[in-house]
């Protein structure tokens, strides 16, 4: 990499920049100006010497990808995206966190062109960085030829003091050290300034020594307000490194050119109108005016539009001669950046037969998994350190390391993520950002509450993760009720665009990964027990794949019990025993509400129909039920330690105790007269 060579514009470009972030956010009276002017050299220098992206295509495949972890800084990134020629115009700007505007209150990808993945609470960007790091080793391990280096880009990331105290980051560094991820480059704006004031109060650590700890490279800018020599030098430093990741160091002062620069005062607030033109004056802006972009500013920063249109003109070139060399490979690498899935993948999900043998749905996640992994070489996976418990390792597969470790290669496909739930789903929603790979994790059901944070944006960011929960309910047994979810399902359930799965044998953990696999801009979560659970009668991947079905039909019912997972066999049970007591019962099993409540309305209605009272049973808090049944049946607290069988006994939740609490049920509804399904509804949603 050349020298830096400064450009007259330079100065002019940074106080453009400044000055944009500082009116969008006083238009707004609302949002975080410290940062964006603290960090407007390094954007600059960044995206104006190094970034390779095309604004006129923000999805080209090899473009780097930049991340603001610091999603509090947006109105940085926005006007960065403006200035550059991205579809976000000077309108957008002055429409900042204002309703149905593109320029939201924090970066939200599919929603900003260029904004590559939803950052706002701390640490998530930073770990969404490790994935997308590590989704282009794996990538161009897999594809790059001789002579064809066609996937061969860079992940920056901009952090701040607030993401590396999070626990998420940690993780992610640790991990992404251990990966030597050399194409990630991590610019740590240290200002030394949180909401509470100076981090002299709360973060003192050495933060060289952290990382230098996890084994990436550490580099340092003393002067990251107007030292642009020393900010291109460390850049072009950390390029070269190819076997650790960077982080970069840069002293900037918070706020810097206003009046209360250096103070938590400038950090999340407005400036206030004199300070604002005074700055507009110091850098040679008309005061009396807002949102101005100077010619020089727009000249400059056109010339970053003209080289990511070479850029990926050669790279189009490029991948057209590769077809000509290597035209299987060059199918494959087209259909994964389509999203397109290979035809007739489904018909690899096993289907199972009622003779076939109990065995825990973890198990059948694992056939699963062993069955269409080699028809799916997108779907990337790995697991927290439970690969034994979880079962997602299928034989024969590599996993995702370093070569020099010795332990496997980028081109594996099994990832290690050891004992980092929460950095291990935001990893996984850096995977999926990049394109061209579906990622699954894995680890028991109760520790992906430990992930929510990553959980949660993975759903409002439409990231197809797959998570393999296993060890499900208090069928887990001995463990007892820290590791039992009693209240974990609804959680998940409550949270808009996850699918929870919670599978009931054989042909409902087919059907439930092949909707995962499907749903493109949903995560999914496929709650897996521990314990065997026989394949039923009535069960088809075709009627489980709708979300919920009747698996026990009968007419003029006294009663339906609906139920998920290990439960619907011991709803059955108990429906046989009622029916030797001259009961007409229902079941319904209900494997995903997501799902279930995207049919249509009469299907719905003809299975959870009106007529008779609908009860419903789960090992788990019975809350959110009452959206689908008149009853509800679970736990009311915490399970308990003890073989399993004997755990499901304490609790009530047996066959013959389910048929005489069904008993109570119809005897309570029967003189009640007409009984209307509960789905039936005056607002609907």
């Amino acid at each position: 990499m050349s020298a830096f060579v400064p450009n007259n514009s330079d100065d002019i470009a940074i106080a453009t920049i400044r000055t944009l972030a500082v009116d969008a956010v006083g238009k707004a009276n609302s949002g975080h100006p410290g940062a964006p002017m603290g960090m407007a050299p390094v954007s600059h220098v960044l995206f104006s010497r190094f970034l390779n992206a095309n604004p006129k295509n923000s999805k080209w495949f090899n473009r780097d990808r930049f991340v603001l972890s610091n999603g509090h800084a947006c109105a940085l990134q926005y006007t960065l995206l403006h200035l550059l020629g991205y579809k976000l115009s000077l309108d957008d700007l002055k429409a900042f966190r204002q309703i149905d505007s593109k320029t939201p209150g924090h970066p939200e990808a599919n929603h900003t062109d260029g904004v590559e993945v939803t950052t706002g609470p701390l640490g998530q960007g930073f770990a969404n960085g490790v994935g997308l790091a590590i989704a282009q080793a794996h990538l161009g391990a897999v594809f790059n030829k001789p002579g064809f280096d066609l996937i061969n880009n860079y992940t920056y990331v901009f952090t701040g003091d607030g993401c590396l105290m999070e626990g998420v980051a940690s993780e992610a560094a640790s991990l992404g050290g251990h990966l030597q991820l050399g194409n990630l480059i991590v610019i740590y704006d240290d200002n030394q300034i949180s909401i509470d004031g100076s981090t002299a109060v709360a973060f003192t650590e050495n933060v060289e020594q952290r990382f230098l700890a996890y084994g990436w490279q550490v580099l340092h800018v003393q002067n990251g307000d107007t030292d642009l020599p020393a900010i291109h030098d460390a850049i072009a430093e950390a390029r070269k490194e190819k076997n650790k990741p960077t982080i970069i160091c840069l002293k900037t002062t918070i706020g810097y050119g206003s009046k209360q620069q250096g103070t938590h005062g400038v950090h999340g607030a407005p400036l206030k109108g004199d300070d604002i033109q005074s700055l507009k004056s110091k850098w040679g802006f008309d005061p009396s005016q807002t949102f101005q972009v100077p010619q020089e500013t727009r000249e400059l920063y056109a010339e970053f539009g003209k080289r990511g249109e070479a850029l990926e003109a050669e790279w189009n070139a490029l991948l057209a001669a590769y077809a000509q060399q290597y035209p299987a490979e060059h199918a494959e690498l087209t259909r994964r950046i389509r999203g397109e899935l290979p035809a007739g993948w489904e018909k690899s999900l096993p289907v199972y037969k009622p003779t076939d043998p109990a065995q825990a749905s973890r198990k059948l996640s694992e056939i699963v998994l062993t069955s269409i992994i080699p028809v799916l070489p997108e779907l990337i996976g790995g697991s927290a350190d439970l690969t034994g418990s979880n079962l997602t390792k299928v034989k024969n597969s590599v996993d995702f390391q370093p070569p020099s470790t010795g332990l496997g290669n980028y081109a594996g496909t099994y990832i290690r993520y050891g004992v980092r739930e929460h950095g291990m789903g935001a990893i996984a929603n850096g995977l999926h950002a990049y394109g061209g790979i579906i990622p699954f994790v894995a680890t028991f059901l109760n520790f992906v509450s430990y992930a929510s944070g990553a959980v949660r944006l993975s759903a409002l960011s439409g990231h197809q993760v797959i998570w393999v929960a296993t060890h499900d309910s208090i069928g887990l047994g001995e463990d007892g009720p820290t590791h039992q979810p009693v209240e974990t399902a609804i959680a998940l359930r409550a949270t808009p665009n996850v699918a929870f799965w919670r599978p009931a044998d054989g042909n409902e953990t087919s059907a439930a990964y092949y909707v995962a696999i499907t749903s493109k801009s949903t995560p999914s979560v496929l709650s897996l027990s521990r314990q065997n659970l026989p394949n039923l009668e009535g069960s088809t991947i075709e009627k489980a794949a709708r979300g919920g079905y009747v698996i026990l039909d009968a007419e003029k019912e006294d009663l339906t019990i609906v139920s998920s997972g290990s439960e619907v066999s011991i709803a059955l049970e108990a429906a046989s025993k009622l029916k030797a007591e001259g009961f007409s019962v229902r079941v319904v099993s209900l494997p995903c509400w997501l799902t279930f409540d995207q049919q249509d309305e009469e299907y719905r209605l003809s299975v959870l129909r009106s007529g008779a009272p609908i009860l419903s049973l789960e090992a788990a808090s019975t809350a959110g039920w009452q959206k689908y049944s008149h009853e509800q049946f679970g736990l009311a607290a915490w399970g308990a330690s003890g073989p399993y069988q004997q755990v499901y006994e304490k609790f009530g939740i047996t066959g013959q105790n389910i048929a005489a609490v069904g008993k109570k049920v119809i005897e309570f509804y029967k003189p009640r007269g007409e009984i209307i399904s509960p789905l039936v509804k005056a607002i609907k949603l």
